[in-house]
């Protein structure tokens, strides 16, 4: 099961929701009274930043407002590069500090117009009262520069590329820079903080795993108390259009299965996109390996499955083969740096190849009553993305017509109606990534126009609350809102969208319908025996050894390349942890059986998870040899 892989390798570059070094008031610039309702802003700042001097004023007009409850920290992040002289500013502001004159200077620093120079700082710290001889000593001393560069390595882990990068209460802001929004950030009201709390705990690798995982037990919890025929009767609810039977009349736990989890296959579609062009699978040899391991990790567990099932049962052979990769980025994530970046890439590049075998398997293996006449509707449905696509349309409702009458036309074929997501995410128009240059003169065009108005207004005595009347302020919203959008393409604002709710809602509640399986089951029979014994098996050892099996032919056949910097130990880890049984193994549950084989092939997904889970994190969780190419 997929998810968004952007941070999977731990870039030093990514952007760093929350704060890595906290504010120590012995080595940080601090400026405020520390308090239990202080609110804390940590700047990473260049003094001759452009930016950071416009943010300036803002920044004075809330420590005016708020007073001592704002504790402003300030970093240092010079850009020599697009700013000469940045480092040298910087190092005058750590040698006034020498001298308990730090923010003196810094003020004096963002008050002075550009250029900034040596001149101009010594005869600032001359200003401001410094001992100049001293200051010049400190100026060009390595200690003053080695403190610099431990707020710009600090900054770096953080995943700060560009100034000014704020971050308040040790939470990143992203939020605008008007004095308005950022003061509705500092006075923390209810909406504020639900946001904030939403952000951090969704900043967390196992956050996904974690709501799967609780709403799993919720569901297991209320099948097996007092609350269990209430819980059956809502869902076996019939919801829908028209009366039972017809076409839109559907349980709650099949609009669930089928209907909400076209979400969650819109943002798989969107991730083998993304991976075929971007990411792991670009390349030939490279996209080989996790592909393999993905086809040996499927044959190997239907294989055993099918060794102790026969006949009926025997349809359940698909329910040990898909892998759940939330679960398992969470228990690596939750191994830290003792696991290599490389493993994490081929464990979610893994995923994205069983996605895809899985979803073939629903289509081929498990359709509904096949009613051939609608045949035509899809491919009407199909053209009709193909020419969206051909045409370059960009626009979302047409994709969300299409989405809808392709869900209604593969629901009344007999096709499982969630992949119409996939079909849908594979049509949208690819674009290629703009060059940022006329973005920034677009967007700094738009800015400059309206704060050319303010200027003017202002000199002319205007409430500059009427500047949004003018036609220059929706002509300067249109721009921005132009260049902020091609900044993103088609497919990655659709993922922004969707992604949250697929993670957050429609995994969570199919989970909460398909696990709740009561553990008062009869297993009297030996082919209910075996049900359960095969998925277990299947996941636990089937799984691993298809994937570890399949790898090495590859690698030893020259078909694909090793993952350098991983060890055996920690690849035969990983191999276990994909026996985590994915949410579309309790759909093929529902889909292969009647309800009450149904509930011991859950039982065995949950079992047979729990159990490859364990044994995963055992033997990653070991320290042994130094790395070798795996």
């Amino acid at each position: 099961m997929v998810r968004r892989y952007l941070d999977v390798t731990h870039d030093s570059n990514t952007p760093k929701l929350q704060l890595l070094r906290a504010v120590d008031a012995e080595s940080d610039h601090v400026r405020g009274a520390w308090s239990d309702d202080a609110v804390f802003l940590v700047a990473y700042q260049d003094f001759l930043c452009p930016y950071c001097r416009r943010l300036r004023p803002v920044i004075r007009r809330l420590r005016e407002g708020l007073g001592d409850r704002l504790v402003y920290i300030f970093r240092h992040f010079p850009n020599e590069h697009a700013n000469p002289g940045a480092n040298l500013a910087a190092r005058a502001s750590e040698a006034a500090a020498l001298q308990g004159r730090f923010f003196e200077m810094h003020d004096a620093i963002f008050d002075r117009d550009l250029p900034i120079g040596r001149t101009e700082l010594l005869q600032l710290a001359s200003a401001i009262g410094l001992d100049l001889s001293r200051f010049e000593r400190a100026l060009d001393s390595e200690a003053v520069q080695a403190r610099v560069e431990r707020d710009v390595e600090y900054g770096r882990e953080n995943g700060v590329t560009a100034t000014p990068t704020l971050f308040v209460d040790g939470l990143r802001y992203d939020g605008a820079w008007d004095y308005h929004s950022m003061l509705e950030a500092f006075e923390r009201p209810v909406a504020a903080r639900v946001h904030r709390s939403a952000r951090v705990f969704a900043s967390l690798p196992t956050s996904g795993g974690l709501i799967l995982l609780l709403s799993a037990l919720l569901a297991i919890f209320c099948a097996n108390t007092p609350l269990a025929p209430l819980y059956e009767r809502a869902m076996s609810a019939h919801l829908g259009i028209g009366p039972v039977g017809r076409l839109l009349s559907l349980t709650t736990r099949e609009w669930l299965s089928e209907g909400l989890f076209t979400l969650f296959f819109l943002i798989v579609g969107l991730e083998i996109r993304r991976e075929m062009t971007v990411g792991a699978l670009t390349s030939r040899r490279a996209a080989l390996l996790p592909l393999v391991a993905a086809m040996g990790g499927v044959v190997i567990p239907a294989l055993v499955y099918l060794a102790l099932n026969r006949g009926a049962a025997a349809r359940g052979w698909p329910i040990p083969t898909a892998t759940d990769v939330a679960f398992s980025l969470a228990l690596l994530a939750l191994l830290g740096d003792r696991i290599p970046s490389s493993l994490r890439v081929f464990v979610a590049a893994l995923a994205v190849a069983d996605d895809v075998l899985s979803m073939l398997t629903l289509a081929l293996f498990f359709p509904g009553a096949f009613t051939p006449v609608y045949a035509l509707a899809v491919s009407a449905g199909l053209l009709a993305l193909f020419a969206l696509n051909r045409a370059r349309v960009y626009a979302r409702w047409p994709y969300v017509l299409a989405a809808v009458a392709m869900w209604l036309s593969l629901h009344a074929l007999g096709v499982d109606a969630a992949l119409a997501g996939v079909v849908v995410a594979l049509a949208v128009p690819a674009r290629p990534p703009p060059a940022p240059g006329p973005l920034l003169a677009q967007a700094a065009n738009a800015l400059a126009a309206l704060d050319q108005a303010e200027i003017e207004g202002r000199q002319r005595n205007r409430d500059p609350a009427r500047l949004e009347t003018k036609p220059v302020w929706e002509w300067a919203a249109r721009n921005l809102s132009a260049a902020a959008e091609r900044l993103l393409s088609p497919a990655e604002r659709m993922e922004r969208a969707v992604g949250p709710w697929s993670t957050y809602v429609v995994l969570p509640l199919f989970a909460f319908s398909a696990t709740g399986v009561s553990f008062a089951i009869h297993l009297s029979s030996p082919e209910r025996l075996h049900i359960l014994a095969g998925t277990v098996l299947g996941l636990v050892a089937g799984k691993p050894i298809g994937i570890l099996v399949a790898s090495g032919v590859a690698v030893v056949t020259g078909l694909a390349t090793p993952l350098e910097g991983v060890t055996f130990r920690q690849f035969v880890g990983a191999a276990c942890l994909c026996g985590v049984g994915d949410t579309l193994a309790l759909l093929m549950a529902d889909r292969a059986f009647s309800p009450d084989e149904a509930a011991i092939a859950k039982l065995g997904v949950l079992t047979g998870s729990i159990l490859a889970g364990l044994v995963g994190t055992a033997v990653l969780a070991e320290r042994r040899a130094s790395p070798t190419r795996a």
